[in-house]
């Protein structure tokens, strides 16, 4: 059974009642981000009970070193931690006093959490009374600013219910913090100083290893009745880590008070002096007042979803599950910092480690294309050309390999690879092809040619070289192999012959070589430079496609479909039907043993080929090896329910690419993986607007021209999204009957439906 304590809403995620148990999943649910930092949705105040704190500074990490029991050659050395970072929304708060604990209240009644995702702000109430019979009534409000994103701010506000109520607000800023995941159990922070000024205090840390240094700063002012009581700290608490501050305030019965925290982080990565930085950012915040802020913070999320929304009719929770990716999506990436990038939990978890995973490359780089200026997507591709010294690097040290070939890292923080399990780091090696399929990928959509012979061809040449090198020829077969690898499918490690990685390699080397030769035509100059730096010669080139052209692939003829490894149909080939429902998820209830020796899938691999390069195959083919391999998968993996139901909608099998989109879009709000707990599948949730747009709008770009084969769930009465298509900005209506376009700006443009040509005329 998943959860489903989740209210369906369309534009807001909202809990009712207070339940101890489902604490630590709403803390991932309601948290909150601005593309800079980001944070769990904690209890500002104290809370026994189980919980698990986090806050997170994007670019902000620490290596932790690897901890395996048997080291092997070639073994990442480090695995680097998303780091909790020091805490500046605690406010500790006495009633008459009594510790306010949620955990130790006599009672607490009309309990809500709000995450309103139109407005980009969180909102807890409740109603509590204590062991001393106080009865308050709590409203807590916080955001963090999209515009000033250094800065969140916090509205702490308390009603006397019952009695004349003493109230001591005790603001902290706390660098002592650990991580929930660390291996050695050691801190990552040291505390270099510790200062106040007035309600204003500044915590400096450091990061060890990675000397990331970060000012945590507060400000505070306290409220009665809603007009600021200019109240002073009673009590001051400084350590080599913290400081707190003491407010006390009386308020009779029916009165309220409230403290407006102002707080965030200032770091190395942005200024040479972050205290300065932090003095700065507070009076910024202080001079606009808490209204203000947040009424930009409307304004700005008003801008982003303007472009990014997507509206469904008829089906609340399909409606309130997309625009939840989008949020989450939109508050862990802004495409501000070409630095960045976007971690598989963003800002909700510590799991994983790392800011890069092949997700961004085949997930999410389609969102940001569509829904943002290109220039956002652009820097993602940046992004890995900044880091290809670093790719040749960790192919030649760590692989062995020569002649500049590179091999992308399977997690990275700074371009070094950094994950801890050998059979993904070293034979997870498709991921190389995500990334040049995304230098494909954006230039198909944009237009904008010029990033391949600024950058884009350096990073083909390295990953066509790696492919070069990693294949071997087998005399028995007379074709290339690529031995020893592990596929999409995490559930297989070190198989022969992986379908999608030998296809994707393929395609590699024959795109890279398209390449060098359209370069050469049309930019000589670059090609020139570029040739000369990584001394590629008509020979290498010669040897390229000698592999390209006779890679072997898989194939049985019984089935008529391309195996996903060598070796696939000796297994016991029981479909996922059959299988207990007892035993799932799979990966918590067997042994690794049990699960590598059975079919199961845990996400799209040889479909994911199918999903890439759809224009390779014909229709008949995809519908065979959809029907073949979907039955085996079971889909454990947030990654896969999003291929599968584009898939299924382009074959017309319109519930199961229904029930797939609700999947997707729905993976953590109802925690169909039971694990939310530990953060949100961010990366995924570019995957749910896929299943929408290319999925159930059948968006294809073919020959430069939007295409649609637009279908419709038969649960919805309409849906809408819009494209930015090479500047040009188009909104697409879609209900029972018919599909209308719009276009914003001043040119026509032609779009294909079902292959026939419209023209879309610009609004009068």
């Amino acid at each position: 059974m998943n959860q489903d304590y989740i209210k369906a809403d369309n534009w807001s995620i909202i809990e009712e009642g207070f339940d101890a148990e489902s604490v630590k999943s709403s803390e991932s649910l309601f948290s909150i981000g601005n593309g800079a930092m980001g944070q769990r949705a904690n209890f500002e105040e104290n809370y026994t009970g189980e919980t698990f704190q986090g806050s997170y500074i994007a670019g902000i990490y620490y290596p932790d070193k690897t901890k395996v029991g048997w080291w092997k050659n070639g073994y990442p050395k480090y695995f680097a931690k998303v780091l909790n970072a020091p805490n500046w929304i605690g406010i500790d708060i006495e009633i008459n006093d009594e510790i306010l604990d949620l955990n130790a209240c006599k009672e607490v009644k009309n309990f809500r959490r709000e995450l309103n995702m139109k407005e980009g702000w969180y909102n807890r109430s409740f109603e509590a009374t204590l062991q001393n019979g106080t009865q308050i009534g709590v409203n807590v409000r916080r955001f963090l600013c999209m515009d000033l994103d250094e800065v969140g701010i916090i509205n702490y506000e308390i009603t006397a219910i019952n009695k004349d109520t003493k109230i001591v607000y005790k603001p902290y800023v706390d660098a002592g913090v650990t991580n929930e995941d660390a291996n050695w159990e050691e801190k990552f922070w040291e505390p270099l100083d510790v200062k106040r000024s007035g309600n204003e205090a500044f915590v400096t840390a450091q990061t060890f290893k990675t000397h990331f240094k970060v000012t945590t700063f507060m400000q505070n002012t306290i409220f009665v009745n809603d007009k600021n009581g200019n109240i002073s700290p009673s009590n001051i608490k400084t350590g080599t880590d913290k400081i707190q501050f003491s407010y006390d305030v009386i308020i009779a019965k029916g009165q309220k008070s409230s403290i407006q925290k102002i707080a965030g982080y200032t770091v190395s990565l942005n200024h040479d002096n972050t205290i300065s930085a932090a003095e700065s950012a507070i009076k910024t915040a202080l001079a606009k007042g808490y209204d203000i802020l947040l009424d930009e913070q409307i304004e700005a999320w008003a801008k982003i979803w303007e472009m990014s929304d997507i509206t469904i009719d008829g089906d609340v929770k399909a409606q309130q599950g997309i625009r939840f990716n989008i949020f989450q999506l939109n508050q862990t990436y802004s495409g501000k910092d070409s630095r960045l990038n976007i971690g598989p939990k963003g800002f909700t978890g510590e799991k994983y480690g790392g800011s890069t995973y092949w997700d961004t490359e085949a997930y999410c780089i389609p969102f940001y294309m569509a829904t943002k200026d290109q220039q956002v997507a652009r820097n993602l591709l940046t992004y890995r050309f900044n880091q290809l010294d670093k790719a040749i690097e960790n192919a030649k040290d760590n692989l062995g390999f020569t002649n500049g070939a590179a091999l992308y890292p399977m997690v990275t923080m700074n371009g070094e690879e950094c994950h801890n399990e050998w059979e993904i780091t070293h034979e997870e090696i498709h991921r190389n092809g995500a990334i040049a399929f995304a230098i494909f990928n954006y230039h198909r959509f944009t237009g904008d040619y010029s990033y391949i012979p600024e950058k884009g061809l350096e990073v083909l040449i390295g990953i066509a070289r790696f492919w070069h090198q990693r294949a071997n020829f087998s005399t028995s077969k007379n074709q290339y192999v690529i031995l020893g690898v592990t596929g999409p499918n995490e559930y297989e490690n070190n198989v022969n012959n992986n379908f999608y990685t030998n296809y994707i390699a393929k395609w590699c080397i024959d795109y890279t070589y398209e390449q060098i030769q359209k370069v050469s035509l049309e930019y000589p100059s670059d090609h020139k430079r570029i040739i000369e730096k990584v001394h590629l010669s008509d020979a290498e080139l010669h040897d390229w496609k000698k592999v390209s052209t006779n890679m072997y692939f898989p194939f049985s003829e019984e089935h008529g479909v391309y195996l996903q490894q060598d070796g696939f149909l000796d297994k016991h080939l029981v479909q996922v039907k059959d299988l207990d429902k007892s035993q799932r998820p799979i990966n918590q209830k067997w042994s690794w043993d049990r699960v590598l020796r059975s079919p199961y899938i845990k996400q799209a691999d040889t479909l994911q080929g199918f999903y890439f390069f759809e224009d390779h195959f014909t229709r008949e083919q995809l519908e065979k090896h959809f029907d073949f391999y979907e039955p085996f998968t079971v889909h454990e993996s947030s990654l896969s329910p999003c291929v599968h139901s584009i898939q299924a909608a382009k074959l017309d099998k319109m519930d199961m690419a229904y029930t797939f989109y609700l999947r997707t879009s729905r993976l953590d709000l109802d925690d169909y993986n039971k694990e939310v707990e530990e953060g949100c599948h961010i990366t995924s949730m570019a995957g749910t607007w896929m299943s929408i747009v290319e999925g159930f709008g059948g968006m294809r770009v073919k020959n430069d021209t939007l295409h649609f084969s637009p279908k419709i769930p038969k649960e919805w009465t309409g849906y809408s999204f819009k494209i930015n298509f090479r500047n040009q900005i188009l909104k697409v209506e879609i209900n029972q009957n018919e599909t209308k376009f719009s276009i914003e700006g001043t040119q026509e443009l032609t779009v294909y439906v079902n292959e026939k040509a419209v023209s879309v005329k610009p609004n009068p």
